[in-house]
């Protein structure tokens, strides 16, 4: 499904409703305990903590990505488009996983900077793996931050449940994502940011290659327009990712245009100026999508590509 309704910009699905490892935390800390078996985790009542060594968990998540990997290498042969493989970032990663003390990873520094490094090694394996296994494209690697504004504002709460962890310093939490950043562009490949939390950090985002967010939800308006100006690439999120009712294709591909060109004619842009820095994608992951919106929501956005392209002047535009 995704390989047909997205012929220039591809993804490998992540299938969290498998069990404890397919999740985006389990899959992720499954990459990083290939490089690093220290960084294995097993499950708790309460989430994810450290282990001292991979376990089943660990095991199964790592079968689940080859297979998943797998399934791309097959449905993508002879792709030429942005490849994308989702990572969980550092400050996420530390907000959910426990130290063997009970105490989330954010509090200790030390360990969210072993965390950056080991994210890091882990993404640049990723983008390896999608070069081997899809040749002709480009790897591109998200990294999953839908809880760098809680740790930016001090927002994760403690072990007891009573007070929070201190706020994390805007400069500091650029430094240790720049380290997974580096790393792909060492490796050769391009960078997201994906939040899809109310108010992103844009100004520490702005480091990546491209910002992923929720158009749909309260962002820094002025942050955004100064960097698409600049060049800076957008994954605007614009469709649902489980709404209620399965609407029409084409009324889902509209009320996705019509967002995003007012959202333009804010900034005073027009589509022929910045189009080419714009992909649409759902406002989050499509975990929770039935099968039939799933695909409603990848037609929609194929189709809001082509109302905006009829907004573009010259005959050499490419798809949105």
């Amino acid at each position: 499904m995704m390989a047909g309704e997205l012929p220039d910009f591809a993804h490998v699905a992540e299938l969290p409703a498998r069990g404890p490892g397919a999740d985006m935390i389990g899959r992720t800390t499954a990459m990083l305990a290939a490089v690093a078996p220290y960084f294995a985790v097993e499950t708790t009542p309460a989430g994810w903590r450290f282990a001292d060594a991979p376990g089943r968990v660990m095991r199964l998540a790592q079968q689940w990505l080859v297979e998943d990997l797998d399934c791309i290498e097959e449905a993508l042969v002879g792709f030429t488009g942005l490849v994308k493989q989702q990572v969980v970032g550092p400050w996420t990663l530390a907000a959910a996983i426990e130290l063997r003390t009970g105490e989330r990873a954010v509090r200790d520094f030390g360990a969210c900077l072993d965390l950056a490094g080991a994210v890091a090694e882990a993404a640049v394996v990723q983008v390896e793996q999608l070069r081997r296994r899809v040749p002709g494209a480009t790897p591109v690697i998200q990294f999953d931050e839908p809880a760098l504004p809680t740790v930016l504002a001090g927002g994760v709460t403690t072990a007891s449940g009573i007070a929070t962890y201190r706020s994390v310093d805007p400069q500091r939490a650029r430094e240790l994502l720049a380290v997974g950043i580096d790393a792909v562009h060492a490796a050769g490949g391009l960078a997201v940011i994906h939040c899809c939390a109310a108010n992103p950090p844009i100004d520490v985002m702005s480091i990546a290659d491209m910002l992923s967010f929720d158009l749909t939800l309260p962002f820094d308006a002025d942050q955004v327009g100064e960097l698409l100006d600049q060049g800076t690439a957008m994954l605007f999120g614009v469709v649902d990712t489980a709404p209620r009712e399965v609407p029409s294709v084409h009324f889902v591909g509209e009320a996705a245009a019509r967002r995003v060109q007012n959202t333009l004619d804010r900034w005073g842009f027009e589509v022929s100026e910045v189009g080419e820095r714009i992909s649409l994608t759902p406002t989050c992951g499509l975990a929770h999508a039935s099968p039939a919106w799933t695909r409603t929501a990848y037609a929609a956005l194929d189709d809001a590509g082509r109302v905006l392209r009829e907004e573009r002047r010259g005959d050499d535009a490419r798809p949105a």
